[in-house]
């Protein structure tokens, strides 16, 4: 970080000082884009940090290396262009347009439409789920695995118009903000919320998710910025605003940068302790639309309205990377090589929850369970049936025959409390047999002769 003398104040430097500091490698980070005729502009980088996709709301597409400034493809979708997205590699990206989802690959060939994610306002992929979620303007959320094209879930908030989302990096869940003040979790298994939150007194403007899953930032009309801590939902420091803040990002060291407005403001260790200034700031001459940290870099994505904006702040970026995780430096062999080990682990999207430790645990049955389990099929006996049989004429009301009909209700009852006893032993023995390594000839044919469903 930038460590200020006495009587310096971080919060007046600039970026051409910044600039003048840094070697020239690291001077070279800091570049301007100048597209006014197609912004505001919506910016995402890659998992490693090395490649660069920025859409503008007027249909402008683009995905760059940014180290090098080499330009892999650029487009005008000739639509409205709400968001976009990498995928789990360079090789592909999504774009929420107008009325349709369109994934398009690096050259910006158009290889899918996606008629099921329309009117998309938001975009989020889950890399290790291989799922990418999207929020409509009609208020619903979907989930689409993009490995096999197949859509898992749409649920339907009943929230509203949904254009606030971001993700939690540690258990994929999303989070997304509403009018009314609150904040909602979600997994795909689950119809309802898992989490609903009020946050603010007004309109939730913006959300984001630290690194490790332990903080929440939220962003209201109310002009107040609140720190959640994710574990216990309890708020832990809430700042007062001149203006609400309409994007946030947390970097992978733990700074928070917001975007008031024409104007960006980074704060350090703001979660943890109250902070009373900004670390950095950085004004514009438009109004600022989104922003991203690059991971293992310390650089700041910025898009506004007259295009975008990479801007230098030190110390935000991880120094260190594992290479067989995200390789900034990665080959084509090792790209394929990587995309393959993902596939290979791939995790279903019913492991999503909020409580990541009850993933690994044994649902097993109590003892108590057990014992009601033993006694119910054992000392299951037939209730006494109170049948009154209905009048009947021409000789068929004497006695014998309505004892006989009596005679005939209780023993059905009787026939019925036998078949659920064979049908729980059945059940128990399936489990039993289940939990074992069925060696024997005799089992397997038991199992296919009987249904232990």
């Amino acid at each position: 970080f930038v460590q200020a003398e006495e009587g310096e104040d971080t919060t007046l430097l600039t970026q051409h000082d910044i600039v003048k500091a840094v070697d020239i490698t690291s001077a070279q980070k800091y570049f301007d884009l100048d597209l006014k005729d197609f912004g505001p502009y919506r910016v995402n980088y890659t998992r490693n940090g090395r490649f660069l996709l920025i859409g503008g709301n007027r249909g402008h597409v683009a995905s760059i290396d940014w180290q090098s400034k080499r330009l892999m493809c650029e487009m005008n979708v000739m639509e409205t262009t709400h968001d976009v997205k990498w995928l789990h590699q360079e090789t592909m990206f999504a774009a929420a347009q107008k009325q349709w989802t369109y994934i398009y690959d690096n050259q910006g060939i158009e290889l899918h439409c996606l008629k099921t994610l329309d009117c998309a306002l938001r975009l989020e992929f889950l890399p290790f789920h291989f799922l990418l979620a999207s929020a409509s303007s009609k208020g619903f959320l979907s989930w689409l695995d993009v490995s096999i094209g197949k859509q898992v879930a749409v649920h339907k908030t009943g929230q509203g118009r949904l254009d606030v989302m971001c993700q939690n990096p540690q258990n994929a869940t999303l989070c997304l903000g509403h009018t009314g003040g609150t904040v909602t979790l979600w997994s795909p298994n689950v119809k309802e919320p898992l989490v609903k939150m009020l946050c603010h007194g007004g309109g939730v403007r913006s959300v984001t998710v630290d690194r490790a899953g332990q903080y929440l930032a939220t962003s209201g009309l109310d002009r107040k910025l609140k720190i959640w801590d994710l574990r216990t939902y309890k708020m832990l420091q809430c700042y007062k605003t001149g203006y609400g803040a309409g994007s946030m990002a947390f970097s992978q060291t733990g700074l928070l940068a917001l975007g008031k407005g024409n104007l960006v403001e980074v704060y350090q260790d703001c979660c943890r302790q109250t902070v009373t200034k900004p670390y950095l700031t950085h004004k514009f001459t438009s109004t600022v639309e989104a922003l991203q940290f690059c991971p293992y870099e310390d650089v700041l994505g910025v898009g506004h309205g007259e295009g975008f904006t990479s801007l230098l702040i030190p110390g935000a970026g991880e120094a260190n990377f594992d290479a067989l995780e995200d390789n900034p430096y990665q080959s084509k062999k090792q790209r394929r090589e990587a995309e393959v080990q993902m596939l290979l682990n791939k995790i279903p999207f019913e492991m999503i929850h909020v409580d990541t430790a009850k993933i690994g645990q044994l649902d097993v049955k109590t003892y108590e369970e057990k014992i009601q389990q033993h006694n119910k099929i054992h000392f299951l006996k037939p209730k006494k049936v109170h049948f009154e049989p209905s009048y009947k004429m021409k000789g068929k009301n004497k006695s014998g025959r309505i004892e006989n009909r009596k005679k005939a209700v209780q023993e059905e009852e009787k026939r019925n409390v036998i078949k659920e006893v064979n049908r729980l032993k059945q059940r128990e023995m399936a489990a039993k047999y289940k939990t074992k390594e069925l060696k024997s000839d005799n089992v397997l044919d038991r199992f296919k002769k009987k249904d232990f469903n």
